[in-house]
């Protein structure tokens, strides 16, 4: 049983060396310095594709939108969605858009994102939150041709969501 356990150690440990942490360097491009972690939040979910005519008229997958449940300690507080929006469930949301961008691990993750707020509400613990990174994706992505215009796919992603603010 032992061998088992040292197994199962050594593969979380080399998961965990692909994530990164608050303290490693993130790329330029999404990087956010002088700023400070309010809060970081997993999140599950899908991106979603809608298959549309491209420039050229033939069909192609393009992103209409995320659909997303953030988690903090394996628990449910809030969600992500179009916009993009973030809503904590103590009643903070904000809006963001995108100011810098890094490619994800693999050719099927999602890209990392640096999102500048551009709109916030009430009083919780997203309320002061300036820059939002997107960092540690795994999956969401899809390109290339589609069939049926007018059909939707789901790709599954996670990410994890950093909300700064300056100090």
């Amino acid at each position: 049983m032992l061998p088992h356990r040292i197994a199962a150690i050594v593969l979380l440990l080399s998961a965990s060396s692909a994530i990164t942490h608050a303290g490693d360097p993130l790329p330029d491009a999404i990087a956010a310095p002088g700023q400070s972690v309010v809060v970081t939040l997993h999140a599950e979910g899908a991106q979603v594709y809608e298959c549309k005519a491209g420039a050229d008229g033939k069909a192609i997958w393009s992103f209409r939108e995320p659909i997303a449940t953030l988690l903090a300690d394996g628990k449910t507080v809030g969600r992500h969605y179009a916009g993009p929006n973030w809503e904590h469930s103590d009643g903070s949301p904000v809006a963001a858009k995108v100011a810098g961008n890094a490619p994800g691990a693999t050719a099927n993750d999602i890209p990392w994102l640096k999102l500048e707020v551009t709109s916030r509400r009430g009083s919780g613990v997203l309320a002061d939150a300036t820059i939002v990174q997107r960092i540690n994706t795994k999956g969401g992505k899809r390109d290339g041709a589609c069939e049926t215009i007018g059909s939707f796919l789901n790709v599954p992603y996670s990410a994890d969501y950093v909300f700064l603010r300056k100090p």
